[in-house]
Formats: C-alpha cells, structure tokens, sequence
C-alpha cells in the first residue's frame, strides 16, 4: 500500500504524521501493496470549531469528514471507509 498526505497550507507535525502511520496500517491487511491511500488536510475556516477536513481516498472510494480536530477527521474517514472495504469484502 502506498500512503500519500498532503496537507495544504501547513506543515504536517511529527505526532501526526506517526497518528496517520498507525491508523493507516490495518489497511495493509485489506488492500495490495500497488494501491494507494491518499489523505488530504485542509483547514475550511480558520476561525470556527470543526473546521479540520480530511479527505481520504482508497481507490474508488472516497471519504470527507470535517471534525474539531485533523486526528478526529483522519479516524472517522477512515473508519468510514474500512466499512465499505469489509461490505466490498463481503460481497465479493
């Protein structure tokens, strides 16, 4: 699997970073080493609460959530989408 973050606008810390790695890696299990996990971060408006975006696209699917914070975001994107992945699972 090959992870992209692209955080617009900032620069990404280290605890972040090391956040995405882990929760990023019980998808290893699910999908091939030649597919990509791209996690976009933006901040929508700097002056409200929730206003942390992470776009998070596996393939075909894709998930958005905006949250108070970008581990927040990053976690309930992600969650989203390892559903879909275990339904596709499921399914086939």
């Amino acid at each position: 699997m090959k992870l992209t973050v692209q955080p617009i606008n900032f620069e990404i810390a280290k605890q972040l970073e090391d956040f995405i790695n882990k929760k990023t890696a019980r998808f290893g299990r699910h999908l091939r080493e030649d597919d990509e996990l791209n996690i976009r971060l933006s901040v929508v408006k700097p002056a409200t609460n929730l206003n942390k975006q992470a776009d998070v696209r596996i393939g075909d699917m894709f998930a958005s959530k905006t949250c108070d914070t970008f581990e927040q975001a990053i976690a309930e994107a992600l969650d989203a989408l390892d559903a879909r992945i275990e339904k596709r699972k499921e399914n086939a």
